[in-house]
């Protein structure tokens, strides 16, 4: 983030200006992605844009892009994955207002006041899978090294699981 640049802004005022803001977080600062990457390399690029919405109320688009290193839950290696989403979130003074039959998300404010970051990181959150995994399950956790790995990998691939099995079946009969 710029250095200047405030993280907690007044969510009413920018609304009312229909501000667009764009910022850029590392995602070692986001506490709560920490127990799911396997490094905090990268970075979130995060997109605000604010206006007022039919309520009445106060709303933002969030969207964020990133491609943060998750720890593959198989193979419990690090591998990088693209996320990207998009909320239409609407602001709420206390926790008592219902946004009623809104088809946006409700987020509470501190007093008007919002971060920046703490919704990136929402957002981010809600976009990562909720089992991370490496894309490809024949090859998690490790790339072939050569011909006789892949001829391996198509192997295993071809193999019957209950073949031990249908063997044993036969000795006892």
């Amino acid at each position: 983030m710029a250095q200047g640049l405030p993280d907690r802004v007044d969510c009413v005022r920018l609304a009312e200006d229909t501000a667009v803001l764009e910022r850029v977080y590392p995602l070692g600062e986001m506490p709560r992605l920490q127990d799911l990457l396997a490094d905090t390399r990268g970075s979130v690029r995060a997109n605000f844009a604010f206006a007022k919405i039919e309520s009445g109320r106060c709303g933002v688009t969030v969207t964020v892009e990133a491609h943060p290193h998750l720890v593959c839950q198989r193979c419990m290696q690090g591998f990088e994955f693209a996320a990207a989403a998009s909320s239409e979130i609407e602001f709420a003074a206390n926790a008592g207002v219902n946004p009623g039959d809104s088809q946006r998300e409700a987020y509470l404010t501190d007093g008007g006041l919002v971060s920046l970051r703490d919704l990136a990181e929402e957002e981010l959150l809600l976009a990562l899978p909720i089992v991370a995994a490496c894309t490809t399950p024949q090859t998690c956790g490790r790339a072939p090294t050569g011909p006789a790995d892949e001829a391996r990998h198509a192997v295993e691939d071809t193999t019957r699981p209950f073949a031990a099995l249908q063997d044993l079946l036969k000795k006892t009969r």
